[in-house]
């Protein structure tokens, strides 16, 4: 069984910054991706970034790139997101997600998730 448990959301102005963490706990895979995902309200869950463990690849969506960054601590099992140059439209839950294959920038690709974390960004 796989755990993860994301933290750090809460709400700062245009232009701020905030940093996202996941705890990742329980099995472990040969190969994995992890990723990050977000949903605003009454829109469709999107991609934001995702890595993978071994290799440290990342990709990251068109709205997000220069401005998000992806990370992970191998020793801590833990997987971060900064976020730099908050907008409002980045106003969001953000989800945690793992994959144990390769590297995908749909949900559909990830079989773990997070129970998500609220990002508000005011004007």
């Amino acid at each position: 069984q796989v755990h993860l448990v994301e933290s750090g959301g809460g709400l700062v102005q245009a232009g701020g910054s905030l940093r996202l963490s996941c705890a990742h706990s329980g099995r472990r895979f040969s190969t994995t991706t992890m990723g990050w995902f977000r949903q605003a309200p009454g829109k469709e869950r999107e991609f934001v970034a995702a890595i993978s463990w071994i290799l440290d690849n990342t990709v990251y969506a068109d709205s997000v790139k220069g401005r998000f960054t992806i990370s992970r601590d191998n020793p801590k099992n833990t997987l971060y997101l900064q976020l730099n140059d908050l907008k409002v439209d980045d106003t969001a839950v953000y989800y945690c997600a793992l994959s144990p294959g390769t590297m995908s920038i749909v949900a559909a690709g990830y079989d773990y998730w997070g129970q998500g974390t609220q990002v508000a960004v005011s004007s």
